[in-house]
């Protein structure tokens, strides 16, 4: 399960500086409200990197903490520093927040198989929110 968390924990790192970095290179005629937006998202997303990592410390695992292991274990890519429209940029988003809730489902279910219910129980919490935003970002889409 440490594993399984700590690459969840890579993806969360990385796609929280993705956020970032299309945050400050959106642009376009709706620059203020995608800013913003995205702005949003990295802040949401941020207490989730804590949690994983205090969650792999309760369960006596060893979180990763260092960028270079953070971009090795990583499956969620980074971008280049380059200007982007905000379709493109909530289009990313849609992708890497899908290959999130991927992730953090083949974790509940691996969870649940070790009935493992703190796991399975912070898996559940991801799950939701994910969802919610996937729902948004594709009603923004529309």
């Amino acid at each position: 399960m440490n594993a399984k968390l700590n690459a969840l924990l890579a993806n969360l790192a990385v796609e929280y500086h993705k956020l970032q970095n299309q945050h400050w290179y959106v642009s376009g005629p709706d620059f203020f409200q995608a800013h913003a937006q995205l702005e949003s998202l990295y802040d949401g997303l941020l207490p989730a990197v804590d949690d994983v990592a205090e969650l792999i410390l309760t369960l006596g695992g060893r979180p990763i903490a260092s960028l270079a292991e953070v971009l090795q274990q990583a499956t969620i890519a980074e971008r280049a520093d380059e200007p982007l429209s905000s379709a493109d940029a909530f289009a990313n988003v849609r992708s890497d927040y899908q290959a999130l809730l991927d992730q953090v489902t083949a974790i509940k279910e691996a969870a649940d198989a070790e009935s493992n219910h703190l796991v399975s129980a912070k898996m559940d919490e991801y799950v939701a929110s994910l969802s919610k935003t996937l729902w948004m970002l594709r009603q923004q889409a529309a």
